[in-house]
């Protein structure tokens, strides 16, 4: 059974940085899609970035392009999301995700495995 769990939520001033965390376990993740969606109050869940595990590849969304970073320790079967000069706007419940075999799916419903979401809150 997969199991993803997030970890470096927190407060942070607009401009600011954070680094969240997707511990992943269970099996091997080489044909896997890992992604980071996030979902912000009233609004519906969006697709952030996400990576091939086997290759790294990676895919931003627009908004993020230039400001976060997706990466993963192969050793470590983790996954990263360093995200700076944070705005209010990403502001939301950030998830990672994973699916095996479904190419760079940006849409939520094909991930079948979720993390519980780690807070992220940015002041202005």
């Amino acid at each position: 059974q997969v199991q993803l769990v997030e970890s470096g939520g927190g407060l942070v001033q607009a401009g600011g940085s954070l680094r969240l965390s997707c511990a992943a376990s269970g099996r091997t993740f080489s044909d896997y899609t890992m992604g980071w969606f996030r979902q912000a109050p009233g609004k519906e869940r969006e697709i952030v970035a996400m990576l091939y595990w086997s290759t790294g590849t990676t895919y931003y969304t627009d908004s993020v392009k230039g400001r976060f970073t997706i990466s993963r320790d192969v050793a470590k079967n983790t996954m990263y999301l360093q995200m700076n000069s944070l705005k209010p706007e990403d502001t939301a419940v950030y998830y990672c995700a994973a699916g095996f075999r479904i190419g760079f799916a940006g849409s939520g419903s094909s991930y079948p495995y979720w993390g519980q979401g780690t807070q992220v809150t940015v002041s202005s």
